[in-house]
């Protein structure tokens, strides 16, 4: 009985910091885009510079991964050579630099709720580049499914009531960069067995992100702030946003190492959901029956893909667990089999 009971309270445990971990992520990914959406919105706080923003999240997110990995040292670098840092860190930069750039940017021209239902997108994206470079393997169900995705999300654009052809441009080209980011990421450092969290991601990526987006604000921004006098930089605006963005880092770390990644797909789901309500009823953004209905096809379409990502990686373990009692197996058989070869032998003697 004492046994069962502490059972139990390890398990009701281990379910409430799931959850926990869960409500953090979503509730940070909840804020950091309203923060941004109410900081580059013309009709809010209006100040419509998303690469100025972008460069503000990256200082800020690289002074506090130097702080945590080499003056703390409360974080591990990853040993890196300079060759790798040029040939596999600075392409993803400059990749997630875009990626940032064009999704801030999308934030001027389009609704929240309007944004969430293009980045349903994501998985198709990934899946169709992982095919471009041979990453994945063509599969005809897999595609049909993508497909059923984009379907659902042309529906939705079809039924948006606010749609701006540049922001659905920019929207689509940040989910492009992102993807390509992400296949990036397994060919140029997980295959070299190069494995970064988000403190050692933002420690190596941030300040390569910083630099490549200093190029276009010189010319695209630059100009335009020094000639508005009347802007005087918010601290506390600024400061809580850089806060937020990179407590979010932290908050990813926390969900897929005690959870899953899984798990935060599906965490993303209910975030997207929320978002979809909370721009409908607080921000007063129109969502159009037709969107609700393209939005519920794409989820399902993402909600399938997940699933099967799931079986695939069950099947995998099981393979694997397989194999591995095949040859503990095989080695306890051939111990026997030695052990009797040896006693006949003394008894020959």
């Amino acid at each position: 009985m004492g046994r069962g009971g502490a059972l139990s309270d390890s398990v009701v445990r281990k379910a409430f910091l799931a959850y926990a971990y869960v409500l953090i992520w979503i509730t940070l990914s909840f804020t950091v885009i309203v923060y941004n959406k109410y900081i580059l919105d013309k009709k809010m706080y209006n100040w419509p510079y998303p690469i100025s923003l972008t460069m503000i999240h990256m200082a800020f997110s690289s002074s506090l991964a130097f702080l945590l990995v080499r003056v703390l040292r409360l974080v591990e670098p990853v040993s890196m050579s300079r060759e790798l840092y040029i040939s596999s860190v600075v392409p993803i930069g400059a990749l997630y630099a875009l990626s940032l750039w064009l999704s801030n940017s999308a934030y001027i021209y389009l609704s929240v709720s309007f944004i969430q239902m293009l980045k349903a997108l994501m998985p198709v994206a990934v899946y169709s580049i992982g095919i471009l470079f041979k990453k994945d393997p063509f599969r005809s169900d897999t595609m049909v499914n993508m497909l059923s995705i984009s379907l659902g999300v042309a529906i939705a654009a079809y039924g948006e009531a606010r749609f701006d052809s540049w922001g659905v441009f920019l929207q689509l080209g940040a989910v492009a960069f992102e993807a390509t980011r992400l296949v990036m990421i397994q060919i140029l450092l997980t295959s070299k067995g190069i494995s970064l969290n988000p403190i050692t991601s933002l420690y190596y990526v941030a300040p390569c992100c910083f630099a490549f987006l200093s190029l276009p604000w010189i010319f695209v921004e630059y100009p335009v702030l020094k000639e508005s006098s009347s802007f005087h930089f918010d601290f506390v605006i600024f400061g809580t946003n850089s806060l937020c963005a990179f407590a979010l880092n932290l908050a990813v770390f926390l969900l897929v190492g005690k959870t899953s990644a899984l798990t935060m797909n599906v965490a993303g789901v209910v975030k997207d959901w929320l978002l979809i309500a909370f721009s409908w009823s607080v921000i007063k953004d129109t969502v159009t029956p037709i969107n609700l209905f393209g939005y519920f096809v794409a989820f399902l379409g993402v909600a399938y893909y997940n699933h099967s990502k799931l079986q695939a990686l069950k099947a995998a373990e099981a393979q694997k667990k397989a194999a591995q009692a095949d040859e503990e197996s095989g080695r306890l058989l051939e111990e026997r089999e030695g052990d009797g070869l040896g006693r006949k032998n003394e008894s020959q003697d």
